[in-house]
């Protein structure tokens, strides 16, 4: 069927709202009418050619929420008309070692995927790349396995839920099924937007104490604060950001830090922000960044650092609990919604959410 969608023709440019085709489901897929699909900042990296390789012209957008258009043979899942957040995660086969040991997330089957040809054909008869993998909400419509699609309940906004398909989950699920942060852990979170928020509320809902947000911007420090931040830090005014952590932490250093924004430069303070047996764990990321700086005596006594791909999340089973959260009052969701852009606006919204300032800009179908 034809469908509008956003494609980058060349990195660094403004997207163009092209028609395209698009493949019907067959079997094991669905097709999904998009409704809303937020802007992550890994989507601005990916525009820049700042991640995996990938052939030009692609799609993009993995924040998504919408309705099943049509279902694939075989599909029992979801069927036309249900509301569904869309996410890069995909739901385990159930059957591989993995997902035997409880770790879908790992499933061999259904593996976690960036970059791949997709399912659009342009007028010219090309077939269009996709930046994340099997799934794209920069358009009307996207066609995908349904082991990519979580049901949510009938009275949940899209425009909120399709927060839960990437930025909530990689901050949140970080915290609790990642690093498994415990009562009165100490946290640090690096960077207050959109991830790193989720990051300070996992903590909170953990009852980690102190939780310390640490970000350039004052307004983010303010918003951290009522997301559960007990210390925040600018390290623009603060003269001395690692000893300010020291001091808050009875000179102990952090239990876990978690980095939701990228550069070395920045992991390589987070690091040292970290306690003796402090855990980093890093969560956001860019393109051609290599680890150097790094000494291999720093982990003699006990640091480590690990990574948390989309907060190792378990769809089915984590993303219903955040929305029952969310639900009961216990989650934010309205608050890292900065603005409501119409898909023809999608440029002003990349750009809008490219200079920082925004938690999340959400484009509206």
């Amino acid at each position: 069927m034809k469908t509008k969608a956003a494609v980058c023709t060349q990195f660094n440019e403004p997207l163009v709202i092209e028609e395209l085709e698009l493949d019907e489901p067959v079997q094991g897929e669905v097709m999904v009418k998009v409704a809303a699909t937020a802007i992550c900042h890994s989507d601005i990296h990916s525009l820049k050619g700042e991640h995996a390789r990938i052939t030009l012209p692609a799609v993009g957008g993995h924040e998504i929420a919408g309705y099943i258009e049509k279902v694939g043979e075989g599909v029992t899942y979801v069927k036309p008309g249900d509301p569904v957040i869309v996410s890069i995660p995909q739901n385990g086969c159930g059957q591989c070692l993995p997902c035997l040991m409880g770790q879908n997330y790992n499933c061999k089957t259904h593996p976690l995927k960036l970059a791949a040809p997709g399912r659009y054909t342009n007028r010219n008869g090309q077939r269009l790349w996709q930046f994340a993998g099997d799934i794209a909400g920069f358009a009307e419509y996207t066609t995908c396995s349904e082991h990519h699609v979580v049901k949510v309940p009938e009275d949940m906004p899209l425009d909120r839920a399709c927060l839960l398909a990437c930025g909530v989950i990689s901050g949140f699920g970080a915290v609790t099924n990642r690093a498994k942060v415990k009562a009165f852990d100490s946290v640090l979170v690096m960077g207050a937007g959109g991830v790193g928020l989720n990051a300070v509320q996992g903590a909170r809902f953990s009852g980690a104490h102190p939780i310390i947000a640490v970000d350039i911007a004052d307004n983010k420090l303010e918003m951290a604060k009522a997301f559960g931040a007990t210390h925040t830090i600018n390290p623009r005014t603060e003269k001395e950001p690692i000893k300010k952590v020291f001091e808050i932490t009875n000179n102990m250093g952090a239990d876990f830090v978690f980095v939701a924004v990228a550069g070395v430069e920045i992991l390589r303070q987070a690091f040292s922000m970290s306690g003796r047996n402090g855990m980093t764990v890093v969560i956001g990321h860019a393109g051609k960044e290599r680890m150097a700086d790094f000494d291999a005596t720093e982990f003699v006594g006990g640091k480590m650092m690990t990574g948390s791909a989309m907060g190792v999340v378990r769809q089915r089973i984590d993303i219903p609990r955040l929305i029952s959260l969310y639900q009961y009052g216990r989650l934010k969701l309205d608050e890292l919604i900065s603005n409501h852009y119409p898909f023809a606006q999608i440029n002003e919204a990349l750009t809008a959410s490219e200079k920082g300032s925004d938690l999340r800009n959400v484009l509206m179908f």
